[in-house]
């Protein structure tokens, strides 16, 4: 018995761990040239016909014109705009007059385009490249200029809650050589506290992690080799010592991770300490059997983890072989808890970041 609970431990200390957008873009173009028509030459002696074909005419010129204004709408006389093009021989420059107005005629059609506007204590504002159609009368409404040295500051404010998912987000890539979840551990000094939706999230996500139905499938093979707990041998027996196996892991996940937790309002992950001495790094691993910090950000006695193991031993009295339940079962299951927890502590505080690559180089 005390090998199937130490089993369990390990079991459950192991888990604390396109959309492609394809787009397309289809650009029909289409040429409609004008066919020369013949014209008849009536009155021609040998009656034959003579054709002649007519000039495809030019496309209409475009207009670009706007107004310069500043950040509040207020004109700005005199500013200089520029427009640039491929199709042009040399830049075309104009002022803006009295009102701010600039003005761009007879401009080719279906060329690219490119306007800089300009003006003495104004940063230089340069527009997207645009294309005229023919005939077209393009109106720039956009042209707003922000004083020199100008800068725009954006306050982004987040709450607890926010920075708490991201966090959470972060924790669940958290994998012990790249596949063994190690979801319960926070290495951010300042990490905010999980809500209760949070701590349940956590729980489920890590209970049903794929690894931890294989270490509940080797365990319940281990424990069918030495023939532990009293079940048949066989196949039966081994689907019996299986869901002992990954029961025990699920209920103390969710009792001393999740419920006791959200009601008591204590955090279930290691907080990391990472420097000082060995001497103090090893007392923190040690003491967080007993020790947590509570959602105020206090250090608090660890309630949800004793608790969830004593609460882990007392339901499983209910689905164990009758031979095998009883006092016992409760309280040596949480010793050896406990003591499973202290080398965990050890364990994550001096290697298990050295082996987790998502968290390796975290500051």
């Amino acid at each position: 018995m005390y090998r199937q609970a130490n089993s369990v431990q390990r079991s459950r200390s192991g888990i604390r761990y396109l959309e492609f957008l394809w787009t397309f873009t289809v650009c029909v173009s289409s040429a409609a040239p004008l066919i020369a028509q013949q014209i008849a030459s009536f009155g021609s002696p040998q009656g034959s016909a003579t054709s002649t074909l007519i000039a495809e005419p030019e496309p209409q010129p475009g207009n670009v014109s706007g107004t310069v204004t500043d950040a509040d709408n207020d004109v700005i006389p005199g500013a200089t705009v520029v427009l640039e093009s491929p199709a042009l021989r040399e830049h075309l420059t104009v002022v803006a007059n009295d009102n701010g107005a600039f003005d761009f005629n007879n401009l080719k059609a279906g060329v690219q385009y490119c306007l800089t506007i300009s003006a003495h204590g104004f940063s230089t504002w340069t527009s997207s490249s645009f294309i005229l159609h023919p005939g077209q009368f393009l109106i720039l409404t956009d042209g707003k200029l922000k004083f020199a040295g100008e800068t725009s500051s954006v306050n982004v404010y987040a709450s607890s809650e926010q920075i708490a998912v991201e966090q959470v987000r972060v924790e669940e890539q958290q994998r012990v050589l790249g596949f063994i979840p190690n979801f319960w551990v926070a290495y951010g000094h300042n990490a905010v506290p999980l809500t209760a939706k949070l701590k349940f999230n956590v729980a489920l996500k890590a209970s049903t992690d794929p690894v931890i139905f294989l270490g509940a499938a080797s365990m319940a093979a281990v424990n069918q080799a030495a023939d532990r707990l009293d079940y048949v041998q066989g196949a039966k027996g081994y689907g019996q010592r299986l869901g002992v196996a990954y029961t025990d892991v699920f209920v103390n996940l969710m009792i001393g991770s999740a419920i006791l937790p959200s009601i008591l309002r204590q955090d279930p992950r290691y907080f990391y300490q990472g420097s000082g001495t060995t001497r103090s790094r090893a007392l923190h691993a040690l003491s967080s059997p007993f020790i947590c910090k509570g959602d105020n950000g206090r250090w608090q006695p660890n309630y949800s983890s004793i608790g969830g193991d004593l609460a882990t031993g007392a339901i499983s009295n209910i689905y164990y072989p009758a031979s095998n339940r009883g006092p016992g079962l409760v309280f040596e299951g949480t010793l050896i808890s406990t003591g499973g927890r202290m080398i965990e502590g050890l364990m994550q505080e001096f290697i298990l970041r050295r082996l987790t690559p998502s968290a390796r180089h975290r500051n």
